[in-house]
């Protein structure tokens, strides 16, 4: 495991903050989620039209992405919780990129469908409507991952409904 000191002295550990913090991208001001929906939207954006894959594939492949940078963002963010000391540390934006991820998991890949998907993701993250606000209690990282999860399932079948009237 690659640890590193960071600017406070305390060992980190590198892959797990590098991770988390989504390439440097919830180091960023202001609002840190959403440099991290926006950096985990350009990267769909710009594989869809690098891959031109077909909408089933694109779905799948968004679907697999997701699922995985859940798992490995809940012991991603786990550890870097514990290293920094805080709880649900601002900087950890791997949660946004697996929520934005989720809400674009059926969108058509053009600027009109993925900046909806951005805001409706960004509006139930941000307000947090019962039930996702309990998902924050689960401990460390899976409490940290869930309740963007939890959004992102929300923001995706609102997308659904509102895409089936445009």
């Amino acid at each position: 495991m690659a640890r590193a000191n960071g600017a406070d002295g305390a060992r980190k550990t590198r892959w797990a903050w590098t991770l988390a913090t989504f390439f440097g991208a919830g180091r960023m001001k202001p609002g840190p989620g959403t440099y991290g929906s926006l950096a985990a939207l350009l990267l769909w954006f710009g594989a869809a039209h690098l891959f031109h894959p077909g909408r089933l594939a694109l779905a799948l492949a968004t679907a697999l992405a997701a699922l995985l940078i859940t798992l490995i963002g809940i012991r991603a963010s786990t550890i870097v919780e514990r290293e920094s000391g805080r709880e649900d540390p601002g900087f950890v934006v791997i949660d946004e990129v697996a929520g934005q991820w989720i809400a674009l998991i059926a969108v058509r890949p053009d600027w009109q469908h993925a900046a909806l998907a951005l805001v409706l993701f960004r509006l139930f993250d941000i307000w947090k409507p019962w039930p996702i606000r309990r998902l924050e209690a689960l401990p460390a990282g899976t409490g940290i991952m869930l309740d963007d999860v939890a959004a992102g399932l929300l923001a995706l079948a609102v997308g659904l409904l509102f895409s089936r009237w445009v």
